[in-house]
């Protein structure tokens, strides 16, 4: 199976079906952040901190950022806005956005793990809300994100805590944690024939399970020095919220070698 064109193809659905991570924001929201007022998310509930935003400068790389949520916010705060993204439709909504408040936004489809269409040390700053759970190997993410970071950059992350994807996610959406499954997950391997056709059949995005080794580790390894960290709840009434925070975010700089 072909990951990237399908889960392509399934978040073009979810943006048929309202998913609340495709809705762009509001003129108000704009209107705020142009007054210096606004506030972005790498997870599902928590503000980022001001003091992440530090950069030499304000060329920022929204990756596998469509929707129209983070880019224009930070569009109408002053920074130059690039937006990649594997969904068509999903930087429709960064361009609905662009052009109904007047603001400079760069659309580029793509892979999160190919960034060859642009150069060495190319963005101050990239934010990467919770997306690289879409992708078979993390790895390569980090990596390019280095490559197109200037010195002084940070990568701003969200990702999910993997101890999610052991449990069954019928029985948790029942109130119940059931473990029936292991990480690293991969729904190629951990899923049955039938199991994956029911999940094509409804349009559902193919999701993986990265350790935090690959999360974290990973990031060091491309070269980045880790200097934030917080962790969140889905903040959706799920039952894990109510014992462990299941997702995390991280700030990591590319200095000077």
């Amino acid at each position: 199976m072909d990951v990237a064109k399908y889960n392509s193809q399934a978040w073009d659905h979810e943006v048929e079906i309202g998913n609340i991570w495709t809705q762009p924001v509001s003129s108000e929201t704009i209107a705020k952040a142009r007054q210096g007022i606004w506030e972005i998310v790498l997870t599902p509930t928590k503000p980022v901190p001001k003091s992440w935003f530090r950069a030499p400068g304000n060329s920022v790389l929204g990756l596998a950022c469509g929707g129209g949520q983070q880019g224009p916010v930070l569009a109408a705060a002053g920074y130059e806005v690039t937006i990649l993204d594997n969904s068509e439709k999903q930087l429709a909504g960064d361009r609905l956005v662009a052009e109904r408040e007047g603001l400079n936004i760069r659309t580029v489809r793509g892979d999160m793990r190919d960034l060859s269409m642009f150069g060495d040390e190319h963005f101050d700053l990239i934010v990467h809300p919770v997306s690289n759970v879409f992708v078979e190997s993390v790895l390569p993410v980090w990596k390019e994100a280095y490559r197109v970071l200037k010195k002084g950059g940070a990568l701003l992350s969200g990702f999910e805590n993997p101890v999610i994807f052991i449990f069954d996610w019928e029985a948790m959406d029942a109130g119940r944690l059931v473990v029936n499954k292991s990480v690293p997950y991969s729904p190629l391997e951990s899923l049955s024939s039938q199991e994956r056709e029911d999940l094509v059949r409804k349009n559902e995005t193919l999701e993986f399970g990265h350790t935090l080794e690959d999360q974290i580790k990973g990031q060091i390894d491309a070269g980045f020095v880790l200097t934030g960290f917080y962790e969140d709840i889905g903040g959706d009434g799920n039952v894990l919220d109510r014992h462990i925070a299941s997702f995390a975010a991280t700030r990591a700089e590319k200095w000077s070698r």
